[in-house]
């Protein structure tokens, strides 16, 4: 099963430009689609930024910002983007590539983060993971959350605005595909 997990966590980058090719051929967007697609799409990427602006990976255990709410927030951000896209494609295809993606990798990506987290922080992280759900927030706060607010240099440092930068870059595209067709 490890062995399993690492070559899945390898992989979803790589798979992940095929999907968004794929994504982009197979989308039928129009204006409307696009403005829906956008909205989650946007949660989604700003979810992931606060979330950067927290992260300070491997370095101690992150309880700040977002993740009082969820053990995953990047995960979730990506799951509120990957709905916009589905949102803003109009098509049946383009669900089923990116919930096939997330079917896939998720799953293994996140027991491996788990289990690296137990390694990392093995006290902490349990107490924490008894009291954070795994992905969905249910409203309640981890209740030792240090008072920390988002840092631009954490954001910068987890390389947050590649994110964005691809972000523009698929987005400009669908926006010249409803244009051009």
């Amino acid at each position: 099963m490890s062995r399993v997990v690492q070559v899945l966590n390898r992989w979803r980058v790589r798979a992940g430009l095929p999907c968004v090719l794929l994504t982009i051929l197979l989308a039928k967007p129009n204006f409307y689609s696009l403005l829906s697609g956008l909205g989650f799409y946007l949660l989604g990427m700003l979810l992931r930024a606060w979330s950067s602006g927290h992260l300070k990976k491997e370095v101690e255990l992150t309880t700040s910002g977002p993740y009082r709410y969820t053990r995953n927030p990047l995960y979730l951000g990506n799951i509120l983007m990957g709905l916009g896209v589905v949102a803003s494609a109009r098509s049946w295809w383009v669900l089923a590539v990116i919930a096939l993606y997330f079917l896939i990798f998720y799953p293994a990506i996140i027991v491996r983060e788990r289990g690296k987290m137990h390694e990392l922080f093995p006290e902490q992280y349990q107490e924490y993971a008894n009291q954070v759900p795994l992905l969905l927030p249910t409203g309640r706060s981890y209740s030792q959350a240090p008072p920390r607010v988002f840092s631009w240099v954490y954001y910068k440092k987890n390389k947050e605005f590649r994110a964005l930068y691809a972000s523009l870059i698929f987005w400009g595209l669908i926006i010249l595909k409803i244009i051009l067709f």
